[in-house]
This record gives C-alpha cells, structure tokens and sequence, in this order.
C-alpha cells in the first residue's frame, strides 16, 4: 500500500513537470517563430551565399550563447549542441529562400 502511494506521487510529480515542460515548449515555438520572422527580415540583405552563411556571426552567436548558458546555470555544451541545429536550421531555410530569389 505504502508503495502505491509512492508510485501516486510520482505520476503527478510527473506530470506536473511534463506540463511545465509543456508550456515552455509552447513558449519556445513562440520565441523561434520570432526569430525566424527576424531571419526572413534579413535574407534578402543578403548578397549571397557566403554572407548566409556567416561563419564569424555563428561562432558570435555561438559564443554568447556559451556564455549566456553558463550564466544561467545551464550546461554549455548542450546549448551550443541546441543553437548549432537551430542555426543551421534557419541558414538552410535561408539558402533555399535565396536560391529562389536570385535564381541561383
């Protein structure tokens, strides 16, 4: 008995972190359609594929979001793992964008 109570606890425990886990998730969908509303305002100042690319502005970005990683107690290698997807996410979505544009 005393351990059905135990397993009780941890299914709610559980479940309240997955819907907090949840909610964040939602809350990052947010965030990232922003982002790549920002990444479509800048795609056409582009003037090529180089300049998508940008492998000084990612190893920037990469490096403030080390250091932002770290500030918040978060471990820095799983976020740069993180941010290396979403970058190359957006420049693949960007080198499509302007390979369409110009025809490239």
């Amino acid at each position: 008995m005393c351990e059905d109570f135990g397993m009780a606890e941890t299914a709610t425990a559980l479940a309240e972190i997955r819907a907090a886990i949840d909610q964040l998730d939602d809350e990052i969908v947010r965030l990232l359609a922003r982002r790549e509303s920002l990444v479509r305002r800048a795609a056409p100042l582009k003037t090529d594929l180089a300049a998508v690319r940008a492998p000084d502005r990612v190893a920037q970005v990469i490096a403030r979001i080390r250091t932002s990683a770290a500030e918040a107690g978060a471990t820095p290698d799983v976020m740069e793992r993180i941010y290396r997807g979403i970058i190359q996410t957006f420049i693949d979505m960007e080198t499509d964008e302007h390979r369409r544009n110009t025809g490239a």
